[in-house]
Order: C-alpha cells, then sequence, then structure tokens
C-alpha cells in the first residue's frame, strides 16, 4: 500500500468512526491503465455498480479469499491513487454464459446493454486466460459482485 492509499483509508475510517485496522483491499479494475481510469470514475460517479470476475484465476493468482458480502475496497484509477471506496453488498459465483442483462447494466459500461457487456468481457477473459495458458469457455465460474460506493 503506498502512502496515499493509507491516507484515504485513514480519513474513510474517521469519518465513518470504524478502527483503522478494520480489513480492505486496494485495487483497480482491467489490466490496461486506461481501462482502470475509465471504471474507476464509473464507480465514483455511480454508475458501475457490479462487477465479474473468473473465478479460475483466484487460484492461479492466489488470491485465497473470495469477496464476502461487507468487504471495503478502495478502488485505484490506473496511477495507483485512491479514488473511491466501495463495500460489498451482494457474491455470487455463476457460468459466465448465465449472467443476467441486469447484472451487465449494474456494470455501467459502455451502452449498458448485454451485447456491449459479453463483447468486452469475451475480449477481457480470452486475454486473461490466454496469459495462464488456459482456454477460457462460455460455463466458467465467475464470481459476480454488487457493490456501493461508500466513499
Amino acid at each position: 500500500m503506498n502512502d496515499k492509499v493509507k491516507k484515504f483509508w485513514d480519513e474513510f475510517c474517521n469519518e465513518k468512526n470504524l478502527p483503522k485496522d478494520t480489513k480492505y483491499e486496494a485495487w483497480s479494475f482491467g489490466n490496461t491503465k486506461e481501462m482502470a481510469d475509465e471504471l474507476a470514475e464509473l464507480v465514483n460517479s455511480g454508475i458501475k455498480t457490479a462487477t465479474t470476475s473468473a473465478y479460475e484465476l483466484y487460484e492461479i493468482e492466489e488470491q485465497a479469499e473470495l469477496l464476502q458480502v461487507g468487504d471495503y475496497n478502495i478502488i485505484l484509477n490506473g496511477s495507483e491513487e485512491p479514488v473511491c471506496i466501495t463495500q460489498t453488498a451482494v457474491v455470487y459465483i455463476i457460468p459466465y454464459n448465465l449472467i443476467s442483462p441486469e447484472h451487465a447494466w449494474h456494470e455501467g459500461e459502455g451502452d449498458r446493454s448485454y451485447k456491449y457487456w459479453k463483447k468486452v468481457h469475451d475480449d477481457f477473459f480470452l486475454e486473461e486466460y490466454h496469459k495462464i495458458g488456459r482456454r477460457f469457455y462460455e460455463q466458467a465460474p465467475m464470481v459476480c459482485e454488487v457493490f456501493e460506493k461508500v466513499y
């Protein structure tokens, strides 16, 4: 954690009367600086209130702990600067091909259509699976999160 992230967390804890040792993670969306900037701004503006990640990548990336309801996350931009804080409201695992148009809408990207969501997520997951030497498939288990911006 860099100093900006720690300061941001401390300010949040002070404002919300939370102990400073409350668990949180700090991370950015996507796999490019531009994507991280764009998606962080969508969260900060209240448009993006959901996300999807590949369950199988948690094991590969040694992210042993899946998201839990109540978790706090500092959303970083592409320069690893804190933008806002979210709290996880819902987490569920579902095959990729069963993710709903409603979930896609809440992800807030592009024109918010399922067609747009599927195209950008197909491209993203094809690349991410390729990086680990696997083939992406339509029934891949996905971790779907719904969150709210709390700071």
